[in-house]
C-alpha cells in the first residue's frame, strides 16, 4: 500500500525541482460557497499540471542502465509532457503514445519538450498494447500514468504541501477535494492528508459519463465503464479505476462524486472571470462540484481544492468562455 513515508521521501526528491504552488484565495468564491476556500494551483506546476511530480520522482530513481534505455508512457497530454519534461531535466529519451484527438497545446508541449510522439486511435487501437510494444522492442522502461506507487507518491507530494502551507496560515483543512481519473493524485493526496489529519473529508470528483469511481463504491468492486461519447475533461476519461490506485482510495477516499460537463464548463469561466487563471476542464472538477452545490460544506469551513492542471487549448477555452459567461 502506498504509504506517508513513500510520499515524504517524493518529497525530498521534488525539492528544489518541482514548483511549490501557491494557495490561492478568492473572496467572490468564499461568498459563493459559504466557506474558506484554498485553491492549490497545480496548472502553475512545470507543463501546467501536477503530472510532473510523479513523471520526476519515477525517473529520477532509475539506474544508469535503464535511463539510457529511455522510457515510454501513454497519454492524452499532462503525463506526456510530465514525463517528456522529466526526460529532458535527466537527459533520457521518452516516447509517448498519445491519441490522435488529443489537445493540440499538449501534444505540441510533449514534442517541444524532446518526446517522440506516437499516435493512437482511442477508439479502435490499445495505447497500453502499443507502449508494451514499443518497450519490448527498445528496452525503454514503461512508466504508467498512475497505476505505479513511485508515480502515485510524487502526486502526494501535492497533498503534503496543502497541510503544510495551511498550518503556515494557522489552519487546517476540513475537505480536500481532488480530481479524479486513474486515481494516482488521488491516492497520493488521500495518503497525505489523511496521514497528516486524520478527521479532513477526501473527496474525488469525476465528469459525468466517466463516473466509473463513483460506481465502483456503489458496487464495493472496480468497475469498467463504456463511455459514449467523450468529455470535455480529457484528462479525466480513464474508464475504470487502478488496481493499485484503487486499493488505496477505496480506503481513504470518504467520497466520490461527479458533476455535469456544463457545470466544468462553468467552472472554467468563473477560474477565468474571478480567479484570472486558466484551468482545463479537467482540472476544475473540484472547483465545479463547489459552485454547483455538488458538494456543501459546513458553514465556516476550510476547503482546499486542487487545480490539477491548466492545458487547455485556446480556442476551446475561448469557446467555453463565451457560452458560459460567469456573472
Amino acid at each position: 500500500m502506498l504509504s506517508l513515508n513513500e510520499i515524504q521521501a517524493a518529497a525530498r526528491r521534488l525539492e528544489g525541482v518541482a514548483i511549490r504552488t501557491p494557495l490561492h484565495t478568492n473572496a467572490e468564491l468564499d461568498r459563493r460557497v459559504g466557506a474558506t476556500c484554498f485553491l492549490k494551483c497545480e496548472n502553475l506546476q512545470h507543463i501546467g499540471a501536477f503530472k510532473f511530480r510523479g513523471a520526476y520522482n519515477r525517473l529520477v530513481q532509475l539506474n544508469e542502465d535503464e535511463r539510457a534505455r529511455g522510457v515510454v508512457a501513454f497519454s492524452s497530454g499532462n503525463h506526456a509532457q510530465g514525463i517528456a519534461y522529466a526526460a529532458a531535466l535527466l537527459n533520457m529519451q521518452a516516447t509517448i503514445v498519445m491519441p490522435s484527438d488529443a489537445p493540440a497545446v499538449k501534444r505540441k508541449g510533449a514534442e517541444a519538450l524532446g518526446a517522440t510522439i506516437r499516435d493512437y486511435d482511442r477508439y479502435w487501437e490499445s495505447r497500453e498494447q502499443i507502449a508494451a510494444d514499443i518497450a519490448a522492442e527498445t528496452g525503454g522502461v514503461l512508466v504508467p500514468a498512475f497505476d505505479d506507487f513511485a508515480v502515485m507518491a510524487g502526486q502526494g507530494t501535492c497533498g503534503i504541501e496543502i497541510i503544510g502551507q495551511l498550518q503556515q496560515l494557522g489552519k487546517a483543512p476540513d475537505a480536500v477535494l481532488s480530481p479524479v481519473g486513474g486515481g494516482g493524485l488521488m491516492a497520493g493526496v488521500a495518503t497525505a492528508v489523511k496521514g497528516l489529519r486524520e478527521n479532513c473529508a477526501v473527496i474525488g470528483v469525476e465528469p459525468e459519463g466517466y463516473d466509473d469511481h463513483v460506481l465502483s463504491r456503489a458496487a464495493g468492486k472496480r468497475v469498467q465503464l463504456t463511455p459514449k461519447e467523450a468529455t470535455i475533461c480529457d484528462s479525466l476519461m480513464a474508464s475504470i479505476p487502478g488496481e493499485l490506485t484503487w486499493e488505496t482510495n477505496s480506503r481513504l477516499v470518504d467520497s466520490f462524486l461527479s458533476v455535469s460537463e456544463d457545470e466544468v464548463a462553468q467552472a472554467v469561466s468563473f477560474a477565468f472571470r474571478y480567479l484570472k487563471l486558466v484551468v482545463e476542464p479537467g482540472g476544475a472538477v473540484g472547483l465545479a462540484a463547489l459552485l454547483s452545490k455538488k458538494f456543501v460544506p459546513e458553514p465556516e469551513a476550510t476547503v482546499a481544492i486542487v487545480l490539477s492542471g491548466g492545458n487547455i487549448d485556446p480556442e476551446v477555452h475561448a469557446a467555453l468562455l463565451s457560452r458560459f459567461p460567469t456573472p
